[in-house]
């Protein structure tokens, strides 16, 4: 009977440890993912930092000519009163001057304050996406932030199987964590890119590489309005054919690179032009804000 309760107690413990090795795991494992989501928000930021020094730096420099110029129109205006006589149409000339280098420094820092808020956006959306498909490998899908539009990436191998443009049950999934993310954003429009190599290909249902670009475009398109209610007003479908290379057609392993669908994702045009409108109204910049 000691022997029983010893050979059980010992089996307890055992089991106890093995649970709360397992949850350790979990932990570090999600420490982990959330260490490298950590890292990229950090890069990203990064980046819009050193955009934002340059804008700085720049506004500072056209803020030093402004300087200089109204010095000078300044210095101008007091040599002319000097003289007998300042014709009004002058006078006139020399304030519109004055008003227009006003203007130009107020466009500025409107601007800037509109490209501010668009990078801040588009971190967020690149930290959603990242959020949803951060378990996929990079060879599948990427995304990335280039002049101030997101980019979501998709190898062939993950949507369609060689040579077509039906949509596997697979990347189903994965389009669908890409509809959540952009349904959740209705201020963005985004164009669908299909992309092939270079050898050549031609069929039944395909005249050649620009038809099978353009066909698995629209075949995502139609999966993300059908499947997943994404609005078709929102979306373009577009194909690119082989002429916008990643990388060289010189090698399979490169044809591989160059075959994708490239998820273009940019905010509305007259959204962004709002945010120069709001940026008018900001006190801090001599708006009414009103």
């Amino acid at each position: 009977m000691k022997k029983f309760f010893l050979g059980t107690l010992a089996m307890t413990v055992l089991l106890s440890s093995c649970v709360s090795q397992k949850k350790y795991a979990d932990l570090e494992a999600k420490h982990k993912e959330t260490q490298d989501l950590l890292n990229s928000a950090t890069v990203k930021l990064n980046d819009c930092l050193e955009e934002k020094a340059t804008a700085d730096s720049r506004l500072k420099t056209l803020e030093d000519q402004n300087a200089f110029l109204k010095a000078n129109n300044q210095e101008l205006i007091n040599n002319m009163g000097n003289l007998t006589t300042l014709t009004t149409k002058g006078a006139e000339n020399l304030e519109k001057s004055l008003e227009s280098l006003q203007e130009k420094d107020l466009t500025i820092r409107k601007l800037q304050n509109a490209v501010t808020r668009r990078d801040s956006v588009n971190l967020a959306l690149v930290q959603s996406l990242k959020g949803v498909l951060g378990n996929l490998d990079d060879e599948d899908i990427e995304i990335s932030v280039e002049k101030g539009v997101v980019f979501v990436s998709i190898s062939d191998k993950l949507l369609f199987r060689s040579g077509s443009y039906n949509v596997t049950n697979a990347a189903k999934e994965v389009l669908g964590k890409v509809a959540k993310v952009v349904n959740n954003k209705p201020d963005f429009e985004f164009m669908v890119e299909g992309h092939t190599d270079n050898v050549p290909i031609r069929t039944s249902e395909l005249a050649d590489n620009w038809d099978l670009s353009v066909k698995r475009a629209t075949s995502v398109v139609r999966i993300l309005q059908n499947d997943f209610g994404v609005d078709p007003a929102r979306m373009t479908a577009a194909g690119r054919s082989y002429y916008v290379p990643l990388v060289d057609n010189d090698t399979s392993a490169n044809r591989a690179k160059n075959r994708r669908t490239r998820i273009v994702v940019l905010p509305k045009i007259d959204q962004f032009y709002n945010m120069i409108e709001e940026g008018m109204k900001d006190p801090a910049i001599g708006g009414t804000g009103k």
